[in-house]
């Protein structure tokens, strides 16, 4: 145990006993506990392997490269829809986790072994990304915002993309994107704010 990460465990939660048993859980299959994003993460060689974290209606485990994982009892949930490598095994009570704890620990394993195996997960392209037409249109009108965006980071094209077409009517998308485009040509990501 880390004691850096106890805080997480000791705050007060209603997930609090099912953080404790996920915790006694994983550190049984020996991976190292650390602070990440203010979440317990656990790594081998340094590398991440599963993450506990909770919301409103469910805690979960968070496999990072969890789209690799055999997935033999169809349990492992993909977040959104724009999640490419991370995939959940989520609860809503501690009997969930207990009549669970074999399947657990051999998913765990599993991670670990794609860590150690040194797998990749093939990550999609900014170019592969759905791009709104309202902001193609502002692209192609505006050559120094072409110019600012080509020039942004992959992760920060890729956020804006994103935060553009997930607006469903076209009066938002082109509000969103007209928002946005100071901060585009600043060389600013969508929260650099």
């Amino acid at each position: 145990m880390n004691p850096k990460v106890d805080f997480f465990f000791n705050k007060n939660s209603k997930w609090q006993d099912e953080y404790e048993l996920l915790r006694t859980i994983i550190l049984d299959c020996g991976l190292t506990e650390e602070l990440k994003w203010g979440k317990p993460c656990y790594t081998v060689n340094g590398n991440n392997v599963v993450l506990i974290h909770g919301f409103k209606d469910y805690c979960a485990l968070l496999f990072h490269k969890g789209v690799l994982l055999n997935d033999a009892e169809d349990i492992l949930v993909q977040q959104t829809k724009n999640v490419q490598s991370a995939r959940q095994i989520r609860f809503t009570d501690v009997e969930q986790i207990n009549d669970m704890m074999a399947v657990l620990r051999s998913y765990i394993f599993e991670a670990v072994e794609v860590e150690k195996a040194g797998l990749e997960v093939p990550m999609k392209k900014t170019s592969d990304f759905e791009m709104a037409e309202e902001f193609r249109e502002r692209l192609d009108a505006i050559p120094e915002l072409k110019e600012a965006f080509d020039s942004l980071t992959p992760g920060r094209q890729r956020g804006y993309l994103l935060h553009f077409s997930g607006a469903k009517q076209s009066k938002i998308r082109a509000s969103r994107v007209e928002k946005c485009i100071p901060d585009i040509l600043e060389g600013k990501g969508l929260n650099d704010r």
